[in-house]
């Protein structure tokens, strides 16, 4: 039996090279987290997540003071039970957000120790054996100062030049005027056969102001608006839904198969782009899947990386001891 001995857990604080903006607020950095659950066979599984421009310090305190104690000691095997013992312990502190983005890379990682113990990549674990390839499309079109549409333009062109046959750009933080002049470069630069999706990050307010930007994006054709509005504002998502053909792509931050359930219910919502590490888990992400599919939902999974260099040693925690305080690390992007 796989028995859980050790959890180690380390926050990074990663500085931009360059301060970038998207609708609605403006980044200097990115904060991350990883975990390593090691077996008493000595497989190691790992989770890592995104957990935003500030604030990455709090995963450590989730995973150590509420998470780890209910993981130590236990069979790796038992996911389902696992997953359900760490949401109930972490009830009153949060059932999203940063606690939730705990108990996903704590799950994700013991997924990925099983696979490791079965000596199989995760994929093959998870019954993907018959997927070779995964579409994917470039994301990018983020603000910097001195960049025209023009500009844009030619980053977009870029990502097409590189292979991609679908590109993602931001949009949201101008006036309308000034955000289609972006999308007709991209679309422009890009041309009719290619896929573009705009990227509003929870930028608009209600549904008339946004149908003041989709009006002017329709004619360029976009595969997707994502995230128009607040998470929260479910019923806005459904409203801007039924009030333009683009359809309207959110989830990435939403967590817990129920929260997607009121989502679907209210037809909110034509793509799924639900994180694995930010819903809940390998564990919660599969129940998702499943249900979107019998509302004849697709899903876009969304996945946050970055080129992380070396980190100093984890703290460990052992069954037989406990741990105090949180880690955090300030390192440049290399």
């Amino acid at each position: 039996m796989p028995t859980i001995s050790s959890i180690s857990v380390t926050a990074a604080r990663v500085p931009l090279d360059r301060v970038t903006s998207f609708s609605n607020r403006t980044v200097h950095a990115r904060d991350y987290g990883l975990v390593k659950v090691t077996s008493t066979e000595g497989h190691t599984g790992i989770g890592f997540c995104y957990v935003g421009s500030t604030g990455g310090e709090l995963l450590p305190v989730a995973v150590e003071a509420l998470l780890a104690p209910v993981l130590l000691g236990r069979d790796s095997l038992d996911v389902e039970a696992l997953w359900r013992e760490m949401y109930q312990e972490a009830l009153l502190q949060g059932r999203a957000g940063v606690v939730m983005r705990a108990i996903s890379i704590l799950d994700t990682a013991l997924w990925d120790l099983n696979a490791r113990s079965a000596g199989l990549p995760l994929h093959r674990y998870l019954g993907a054996a018959s997927a070779e390839r995964v579409l994917a499309y470039a994301s990018g079109g983020y603000y910097l100062e001195g960049k025209t549409p023009e500009k844009l333009g030619e980053e977009m062109a870029h990502y097409v030049s590189l292979g991609f046959k679908a590109v993602k750009m931001k949009t949201g933080r101008l006036s309308p005027r000034d955000e289609e002049a972006r999308v007709a470069a991209a679309r422009e630069a890009v041309g009719p056969d290619v896929e573009l999706m705009l990227d509003v990050n929870n930028g608009w307010s209600d549904v008339t102001e946004a149908l003041q930007y989709v009006r002017r994006f329709e004619r360029y054709g976009p595969s997707f608006i994502e995230e128009p509005f607040l998470v929260d504002d479910i019923d806005s998502h459904a409203r801007l839904a039924r009030a333009t053909p683009i359809p309207i792509a959110t989830g990435e931050v939403e967590a817990g198969r129920w929260r997607h359930k009121e989502l679907l219910d209210k037809g909110g919502a034509a793509i799924l782009q639900t994180d694995a590490v930010v819903c809940g888990g390998i564990t919660e992400w599969r129940r998702i899947a499943a249900m979107a599919a019998g509302y004849g939902v697709p899903m876009y999974p969304t996945g946050f990386t970055t080129c992380m260099p070396r980190l100093s040693p984890p703290r460990q925690m052992p069954v037989t001891s406990s741990s105090s305080g949180t880690i955090r690390y300030s390192i440049s992007a290399g």
